[in-house]
Formats: C-alpha cells, structure tokens, sequence
C-alpha cells in the first residue's frame, strides 16, 4: 500500500469524507484505528462456547477477523458507515407477525441485496477520496470478508453493541446496514458513543426462542436467523413452533428495542419492498416452483437460501398456520418434492393439522 501527500489536512478530509458519505446515502460515518483486542478476546470465548454453530467461516482466516491489518497489510484506520433500510410504506411488522396465514420476512431482505448497494456506494466514496488526496491504499467491505464490523463501528462512534448483540444509533435506532472502508491515510479517530441500554431486557425478553442467553451473548444456534438462513439441514423441531410465520429472518429484538422509536424508513429505493413481500400469503409463496423462486429473488439477498430452503422454512410456518384445507393441500402438493429435508419439515406440519403422513 502507498500513499501520497493529501492536499487538504486530516481533519479537514475527514469533514469532506462525511460530506460526500451523505451525499452518497450514507447516514453516518466514524473513523476507527485498527484495535480490536478487546473484542478478538469476546470472539474466541464466542467461538469455544461453539455458538456460532455451523457458521465455520467465523473461526475461519487467524487473526484476520481481530486484526485489520493482517486482512489488508498497511492499514491504519478504518472508515465505518451506516446506511438505514427500514422500507418505507409496508405493512405494520407486528400486524404480520399476529397473521398465522402471511409470511414474515426480516425487514432487511424485503429490498435489493445490502451487499451491491453499498459496495457500489463505498467505491464511490473511495474515488472521491482519491480524487482528494491522489493513490492511496483501501479496500472495501460489506458483510463479505473476516471483518468484525459491529465492534469497528461502535469504536467509530456510530453507536454501541446492545443486549442483543445488534448495534444501536441514539437517534437512528438499529435498522441499518454497516460498511468498511480499510485504508492507509492517517486520519483523526472519532469519539465514541456511551452504552445506552440500561437497565432495559426488552430484546432478551421477547426473543421466541431465547438465543441471547445473557445480556451481550447470543447462541446463533439458537437464533431464528440462524435457523432459517445459516442453517443449511433440518430445523430442530424444540424450535419449530417458536419459529412461528417467520420464513426469513427475525427482527423481534429490534421491533421490540424503544431506541427503534427513533428509527426513520430508509430513503434508498433500493430497500422499498419487492413482490408484496412485507404481507404475503404463506401459500403463496410456497406454491411456487424454482424458476418463479429464482426469478421473484432476483437482485435479493433471500436467493441465496435457495428453493429447497425456502420450502423448509415455509413448511414449518404453514404447520404453525391456523388449520384450513387450503393449507392442508398446500403441504401435500410438496410431499413428493425430491428433497428428503422438504418432506421431513411437510409431514411435520400436515401432523401439526392432526393428518400424519
């Protein structure tokens, strides 16, 4: 990596980066150097309780997950952002969650995959810095390398880590995406926000199937967004009625999280909801086959699952459905479906309508 001289001081670039952060649709941007002692100790306790389940790619990489600068040799600070995607005009989430016939889908996948979004955004953000300052070192990250991105924004002030491990913006809430910025300019480091959770449990409370096991501490196996997404076999059946209608995802922690009060819909139209699929119908989306999957997914980040998946995840939902004869042919209509994992989590939920197959 190499840098040159910048023509304007570092505090002054770093006035200009937020500026140009903003106009690109980001909402924050902090600077953080590249410590993260404190919470590599936190990971590997994390990683040898084996919470991160079968997710291998968290212990995967060394020390480059802790250590910035073993990932990209020269690093000295990190640029962190957020982007809120709470979509605008889609249906009340709890009104959904109470709707035993609709599916539920995290709020962040309603919209195009975060990933492109703000990558693209981030390049952009990194020409405009180079534009400045003439070639220096960086690269960009969104979710897609061993980056601990949570702990890097909260050291870059753009709030703190709660509860429910999920961080938190004072005026913003939690329903935002996060993307990195590695580079080599020596740039001033922005103050952090203190920890303002309290005395508050909400998150730990309300969680239907107790994956934060203690306050800061979540058991992915255990978290519903493991389940359904992560977790690539069968849904263990101790979870498969706390599940409820949630196919995709759970933002229970953050529906119930008061610091979401403060949260805004997004402004990118990239977010707004695709498909209807804030308020689908559970049979609907289970009728369909692999081509409408791929096709209705396209530009999502649900496509990754995949249709077999996606069946599984909407036949324990169904078997958490109120009892109908629609339903019921629904299930049967997957039951010759050539995945034995599909057939395992149908005969489940047509034996929770009382026909055992």
């Amino acid at each position: 990596m190499s840098s040159k001289p910048n023509s304007s001081s570092p505090q002054v670039l770093v006035q200009q980066i937020q500026e140009w952060a903003k106009q690109l649709g980001f909402n924050h941007v902090g600077i953080t150097d590249t410590n993260l002692d404190e919470h590599e100790a936190y990971l590997l306790s994390w990683l040898d309780k084996g919470h991160h389940g079968d997710m291998t790619y968290m212990a995967q990489h060394g020390q480059m997950r802790s250590k910035p600068e073993q990932l990209l040799p020269g690093t000295l600070r990190i640029i962190s952002v957020r982007m809120d995607y709470y979509p605008p005009r889609t249906r009340d989430p709890i009104a959904v969650l109470e709707d035993n016939d609709l599916a539920y889908i995290s709020r962040y996948a309603l919209g195009r995959d975060y990933h492109k979004v703000l990558r693209k955004r981030l390049q952009k953000l990194a020409d405009k810095i180079q534009q400045e300052v003439g070639e220096f070192g960086y690269r960009a990250f969104v979710d897609s390398a061993p980056v601990l991105e949570k702990p890097l924004a909260e050291k870059a002030g753009l709030g703190w880590i709660g509860k429910h491990t999920n961080l938190i913006s004072a005026d913003a809430g939690s329903w935002f995406f996060l993307g990195e910025l590695f580079t080599d300019l020596p740039l001033p480091l922005s103050s952090v926000v203190e920890n303002a959770c309290g005395s508050c449990q909400a998150c730990i409370d309300i969680c239907p199937t107790q994956a934060i096991i203690a306050p800061y501490e979540l058991d992915a196996r255990r978290c519903i967004s493991y389940l359904t997404i992560e977790n690539k076999g069968s849904i263990a059946e101790e979870f498969r009625k706390a599940i409820g209608n949630r196919i995709y995802g759970c933002d229970d922690c953050q529906l119930t999280c008061p610091w979401n009060n403060f949260a805004k819909t997004s402004e990118q139209a990239d977010f707004a909801a695709r498909q209807r699929l804030d308020s689908s119908r559970l049979v609907d989306l289970f009728s369909w086959d692999e081509v409408t999957f791929l096709k209705n997914t396209e530009g999502s980040a649900m496509r990754r699952i995949g249709h077999p998946q996606w069946l599984r995840n909407i036949a324990v939902a169904l078997g958490n459905a109120n009892s109908s004869e629609e339903v019921i042919r629904a299930l049967e209509t997957r039951l010759g479906y050539p995945s034995d994992m599909v057939q395992e989590h149908v005969t489940w939920a047509l034996a929770q309508h009382q026909l055992p197959h």
